[in-house]
């Protein structure tokens, strides 16, 4: 009898952290590894979130920058950390759900993470310099293809390098990509001409615009944004509508407790629900809030990935 009693209480500790565990946690700083560099929408929100979550759950949260490698290297760091509850990721769709079908290998299982919640969907304006004097995207075209090759463009999102693609091939225009690894980095090129064209978090080039400094061609939400409703959204401007939209989220290494997972989020939709955070950080950073339950954000994953799969297809991207 008693090897069974001491049988069936290895298998209780074996079985992993109950919910009662989550209780205690967290009980000392929480590390978040930010896939961009200091200066971007996800790492300004992130950081304003992060002392939010320190007032409520009473520890530290401590932001680390890992850019580089179309976010590859973030993640990467992020699947080999203890999945202890003690990191967690902000993650853009890139390394979730395009990165699989863009490489021939990854260094990290993207379906292996384990989702806390789906931050937000970012409204992302394409804007260009106004030293280039165009007001529309034909205008925006035409100017392309008086000097093909000569007009860069950045981004942080894949699916709005596949747009450009789609742009240049329905138009003949010739925008080319510049790469950058966030978007502090891509405004100082637009601004200083370097790289006059950008497809960017509207809060990176809010400023700018306000200030006149750069133009506003068009915005991809599903209608104009209330900081700049004179701008179209993307069928207003070309007539055609695209699907994919960018967005972080926050994931936790695989394997880390489900109910840790869960008590971050609620502490996230807490937060997120208050007025003053939602309008700051939400709507004047050009943010639509999302907040979801752990279990919505892995459903809209897999969704997210099986459209991913569709958008390389139809592009006809390689895996590099």
């Amino acid at each position: 009898m008693r090897s069974l009693a001491t049988l069936a209480s290895l298998v209780i500790l074996t079985c992993g952290p109950s919910p009662a565990a989550a209780q205690d946690y967290p009980s000392r700083p929480i590390r978040v590894i930010a896939v961009t560099s200091a200066g971007g929408t996800s790492d300004i929100f992130m950081r304003a979130l992060a002392e939010e979550m320190h007032k409520g759950l009473g520890q530290p949260v401590v932001i680390e920058n890992r850019p580089g490698g179309a976010f590859n290297i973030g993640a990467r760091a992020c699947a080999e950390a203890a999945p202890d509850g003690y990191t967690i990721c902000i993650l853009p769709g890139e390394p979730i759900a395009f990165n699989q079908f863009l490489f021939k290998s990854l260094a990290y299982d993207p379906a292996g993470f384990e989702p806390v919640t789906q931050l937000f969907t970012i409204v992302q304006a394409l804007v260009v310099s106004k030293a280039l004097n165009v007001g529309t995207m034909q205008d925006l075209a035409a100017l392309s293809k008086q000097k093909p090759g000569t007009l860069n463009y950045s981004t942080g999102a894949v699916p709005f390098g596949v747009f450009f693609d789609r742009i240049n091939r329905e138009t003949g225009a010739d925008i080319v990509r510049v790469p950058f690894r966030g978007g502090g980095e891509a405004v100082n090129a637009l601004l200083t001409g370097a790289t006059p064209v950008g497809f960017l978090g509207l809060s990176n080039v809010r400023g700018q615009m306000e200030a006149g400094l750069v133009t506003g061609l068009m915005v991809d939400s599903d209608k104009p944004s209330p900081l700049f409703p004179d701008v179209p959204t993307i069928p207003e401007a070309t007539g055609k509508d695209y699907a994919s939209r960018s967005y972080f989220g926050l994931v936790a290494p695989p394997g880390t407790p489900k109910p840790i997972a869960a008590k971050l989020q609620a502490e996230i939709a807490r937060i997120a629900a208050q007025p003053e955070f939602l309008k700051k950080n939400f709507i004047e950073r050009g943010l639509d809030p999302v907040t979801s339950t752990p279990e919505a954000f892995g459903r809209f994953i897999r969704q997210d990935r099986a459209l991913a799969a569709q958008i390389v297809k139809e592009a006809g991207l390689e895996p590099q």
